[in-house]
């Protein structure tokens, strides 16, 4: 048997998987579930005689933000990214909801950057802001930016991103020989 040379690709994995957490989100679910909580209290325990329509608005109030809260938080707690050789693929939270595929033929290039704050990106979740581009930001910390054919950029938060950067790089460098930043 004769050996085949190897190349950059043959340590490039198949499907690349990351993840990024956020666990305070789950305090912040809690204060959703505390709201809900109370607003079932409301509806439950109370007399209804001293003025059903602030008491309704009290009940409608609470279970609405509870859910909001509960469901918004949720749906930012981790974010995970899998990369395999057509495209890169963003999911967020316990359903995957928001989701993000981007073809790989859509990415001119990608750079690890070592901070992302949700206070560069307005808050955590799913960001877009004209001068910077989108972003799924669930934490502090290290990203990737991907830099996108149509000159608009994509970040997302995740644990070793470099190793995705360097993933990313090369299967840019076997698609488009040369033009991968």
């Amino acid at each position: 048997m004769r050996d085949q040379p190897h190349t950059e690709d043959d340590a490039t994995p198949e499907v690349w998987t990351g993840r990024a957490t956020n666990r305070v989100q789950w305090l912040l679910a809690l204060a959703g579930a505390a709201c809900l909580a109370l607003g079932i209290k409301l509806a439950v325990d109370s007399a209804w005689t001293s003025g059903i329509t602030a008491l309704t608005m009290s009940v409608v109030g609470c279970i609405a933000a509870g859910l909001l809260v509960i469901f918004g938080t949720l749906a930012f707690v981790h974010v995970d990214l899998r990369l395999d050789r057509e495209c890169v693929e963003v999911r967020c939270g316990h359903i995957g909801l928001p989701r993000r595929r981007i073809p790989l033929s859509h990415v001119a290039g990608a750079d690890f950057t070592a901070l992302v704050t949700p206070r560069q990106w307005g808050g955590w979740g799913y960001r877009w802001r004209p001068e910077k581009g989108t972003a799924v930001v669930v934490r502090r910390g290290e990203g990737i930016v991907l830099s996108l054919w149509d000159g608009h950029t994509f970040t997302v938060t995740v644990d070793n991103a470099e190793s995705a950067v360097r993933v990313i790089r090369a299967r840019l460098r076997s698609i488009t020989p040369g033009t991968a930043a």
